[in-house]
This record gives C-alpha cells, sequence and structure tokens, in this order.
C-alpha cells in the first residue's frame, strides 16, 4: 500500500477498508516502487496501488486510477476515475484448491494425466503450458512463422514438439491434450470449439515442417565440441529448427555461457543481412512495382503479376459462388511465381470444391470479359456489391473492377489495379496448393500459364 509522498497522498480509503478485517500487521505500506501504477508512457493516467498476497504469494493488484501525469511529469485529477483489477486465476485456484503449485490445479492436472508416468515431471508442465498458449493463439488467428508473434507462437508449439520427440510420445498424445484443451475452455471461449478444426491441422503442420530437421538438429547439437555460442545457436536454429530453449538445456555446460540477449542480437544480425540480400536482388533500389500485395522487379514480372492480379479477382468470386457468403478476404500476395489468397472458412476444402472452383476460374477466362472500371464514393461502392477487403483501408473516392458483359457479371470488387484488359489475357488458371494459413482462416497458392 502506497505510504504518500509530496505529489500522491498517503492512500487512506484503502488502509481503512482492508483494516475492517484485517490486523494493522498485515497491511503493509511502501514507497511507489509496486505501489504505483502507470502511465505506460510518458504521459497518462496513473494511481496507487494495493498488492494482495496470500501466503506471500501474490494473487491480485487493485490499482486506484485517480491522476493524470502531464510530460513536464505534474499531476492532474482524471475526470473519471476507476479501478483496475488484475487477479492472478491460478494462483488463486492454487490457493483455493490447497496446492503446492498451479500444475496441481484443475486446470493442467487433467492434461498432465495424459502424458505417460515415465515423461519428466518438467517436461510434462513445459508440454502443458506451451500447448495450451499455442492453442490460444492459434485461436486468435495467428499462425507460426518467423516474425513477431509469429514467432512466439512457433517458439511455443517446436519446444514441446522437441520434447513429444525425445520422450518417444505418437502424436494422439498430443492431439488428446489439445482436444482436452478445446473442450474444457470452449464453454467460455466459444471460438476455440469453433477453430478446433483448424488447430489441429496448424499443429500437425507444424510437426511435419519441424519434423523433416529435428532429428538430424538434435544429433548436431549433441556433436558439437565447442562451447556454444550465440552465433553457433543461431546456426542450429536456422539450419534445423532448434529453439533457444532446447539449445540451452539440452547443450548442457557447453551453453552455459549462451544468453537470451545474444542470441536475439544473432536473430536480428541475419535478418539484417536477409533485407540488404533482397535489396540487392532487385537491384538495390526496390521493386519497380510493390504495392504490398504485388511485387514485380521488372516489366516482364510486371506483366504475369498483372494476369495473375485478375486471375485473383476471379479466384475470390469462384469462392464465393462455390462456398458461399461466408468467405471474406483475409489478405492477398502476388509475385510473378503466384498468387496467394488467404480467406475464411472453418475447413479443410475437398477436391471437388477445388476443382469447381478452378473450372470456374478458367470458364471466366475463356469467355474473354472485359475489365472495366469505374469510380465512385466508396459508400456507393459497397451498396453495390462489390466485393472489398474488410481489414483494407479506402479513400473516399475507390475504383471498382467489373468482369463480365451485357449477359453475365462474374466479379465486382473494390481495387487499385493493375489489370488486363479482357480476362482472355490471363492464360490458364491452376490451383497448387490448398492448406491452412492459421485457424479458421484457409490459403490457396495458384499460378497462371
Amino acid at each position: 500500500m502506497f505510504v504518500g509522498d509530496e505529489t500522491i497522498p498517503f492512500d487512506k480509503e484503502s488502509y481503512e477498508a482492508w483494516s475492517s478485517f484485517l490486523p494493522p500487521e498485515r497491511i503493509k505500506k511502501g514507497d511507489r516502487s509496486g505501489n504505483v501504477w502507470g502511465p505506460a508512457g510518458p504521459e497518462g493516467p496513473c494511481g496507487a496501488a494495493n498488492e494482495v498476497y496470500v501466503d506471500d504469494l501474490e494473487v491480485a493488484t487493485l490499482v486506484f486510477m485517480e491522476y493524470n501525469v502531464a510530460k513536464d511529469g505534474s499531476l492532474s485529477s482524471l475526470p473519471e476515475k476507476g479501478v483496475d483489477v488484475g487477479w492472478g486465476l491460478e494462483r488463486l485456484a492454487m490457493i483455493l484448491q490447497n496446492k503446492k503449485n498451479i500444475f496441481e490445479t484443475d486446470l493442467f492436472a487433467p492434461l498432465l494425466e495424459l502424458l505417460p508416468n515415465e515423461v519428466e515431471e518438467r517436461r510434462k508442465r513445459i508440454i502443458a503450458d506451451h500447448l495450451r498458449g499455442a492453442v490460444f493463439l492459434l485461436a486468435d488467428g495467428l499462425q507460426p512463422s518467423n516474425k513477431e508473434a509469429g514467432y512466439i507462437l512457433r517458439r511455443l508449439l517446436r519446444r514441446a514438439l522437441v520434447y513429444e520427440k525425445l520422450s518417444g510420445l505418437a502424436s494422439h498424445v498430443f492431439d488428446a491434450i489439445v482436444h482436452d484443451i478445446i473442450h474444457e475452455y470452449g464453454e467460455f471461449y466459444p471460438e476455440l470449439m469453433k477453430e478446433g478444426e483448424a488447430i489441429r491441422e496448424e499443429i500437425n503442420a507444424e510437426r511435419e515442417r519441424f519434423g523433416k530437421t529435428l532429428t538430424r538438429g538434435i544429433k548436431e547439437l549433441s556433436l558439437l565440441g565447442k562451447s556454444i555460442d550465440a552465433e553457433r545457436a543461431f546456426r542450429l536454429y536456422e539450419t534445423f529448427g532448434l529453439p533457444y530453449e532446447i539449445i540451452k538445456e539440452l547443450g548442457g555446460e557447453k551453453a552455459e555461457t549462451l544468453t537470451r540477449e545474444a542470441f536475439d542480437a544473432e536473430f536480428k544480425k541475419h535478418q539484417e543481412i536477409s533485407r540488404a540480400g533482397h535489396e540487392r536482388k532487385f537491384g538495390g533500389h526496390g521493386l519497380l512495382l510493390d504495392t504490398g500485395e504485388l511485387k514485380a522487379a521488372d516489366e516482364k514480372e510486371l506483366k504475369i503479376v498483372t494476369r495473375l492480379h485478375t486471375a485473383t479477382h476471379l479466384l475470390n468470386a469462384g469462392l464465393h459462388k462455390v462456398l458461399g457468403e461466408g468467405v471474406t478476404q483475409q489478405g492477398s500476395d502476388i509475385t510473378a511465381e503466384r498468387t496467394r489468397f488467404d480467406f475464411t472458412f472453418p475447413r479443410k476444402l475437398t477436391l471437388y470444391e477445388l476443382k469447381e472452383i478452378e473450372d470456374l476460374v478458367n470458364y471466366a477466362i475463356k469467355k474473354d470479359f472485359p475489365v472495366t472500371i469505374k469510380e465512385m464514393d466508396i459508400d456507393e461502392a459497397k451498396k453495390s456489391d462489390a466485393l472489398f477487403f474488410f481489414k483494407g483501408k479506402y479513400p473516399p473516392r475507390v475504383k471498382v473492377y467489373t468482369v463480365g458483359d451485357s449477359t453475365e457479371i462474374f466479379s465486382r470488387e473494390l481495387c487499385g489495379g493493375p489489370h488486363v484488359e479482357r480476362t482472355g489475357q490471363i492464360g490458364q488458371f491452376r490451383i497448387a496448393k490448398e492448406e491452412a494459413s492459421s485457424a479458421g482462416i484457409r490459403r490457396i497458392r495458384a499460378t497462371v500459364d
């Protein structure tokens, strides 16, 4: 509890409230450290805080937001005061259930029971904790990658998958844990049930991606005779996908001096090298075309991505015709090699559905429809039944591209171009792959000949 200073007074109201049912010796007063919260930046709301402990374990923090901190550090009263309460659910469960740690509570114990007795307890806890975190991240639409939050998700999954491998677990064990997580928490987090199949598919896909190099990576790690510094550790990650935590743990004494900070610095250095290489590949001055969605290095590639761009509009229309109006675009990426299109859909597409979509696109190409442009207000465009990217930011006036003629409109979509003049210029459209991009989001990769 905050003892008070020259700017924020002693939190008398809280003290009197706690004193009504606690003896004075149980209420500890302290300075600003840990007893005043905020602001998050140089300015913003702040206030005195109460940290609540049970048997020396912190279970809650109550923050009484009463003041605003200006850039110069001065305080003023907030017009609307509030209380920010943060409870540690798992710690509270531990106390109420009289358990020694959170892994003995009913939040984790059922998951640990699904793992064989011979698996070391520490590994059991890491597997259960990491899989639970990964399931929630996947349900939120995240996907494993080497960037930002996707990198955290990949680290969680791969550390668990390493222990799956080292413990000799069959894949159905993880499947059972994931199933229980989804169904135990699904009552309160319905998105878990909704995205259940996509979550399982993405975990299996990461296992398949990682499994190809995991065995060799573990062997390479064991054969390293010298101490493992950040450069060697990153090489193991880059070549075999071994997470830092696994290198640190399995490296033993050889990885004793390895730190997270040094590894992350090596990771950042590699990203800068890759970025410089990308710039050199495209002449050191970027691309001829780079809208974020479309990329082309020269005139030849520009012609190809233009064909692919119009084909992507036809693909979007084909998806709606075959799968229904529940489909919404989630992003696209077009290079001279292929188009990549992400869209919402709860399951894997059947071969019949993919063939039907591909045939529809090629039908529109064969019809050699004209591609026409009309500029209109954004509200008018959205009312015209034109498809548009819900996450996209559009100006007040937009261009609407229509593919069709007086007898048939095949597609209509908000866009900024470039496009072919007639669909017959696209060539043969082929779907190369359909896969999960993340929970509830599918991805199609396609080419044109």
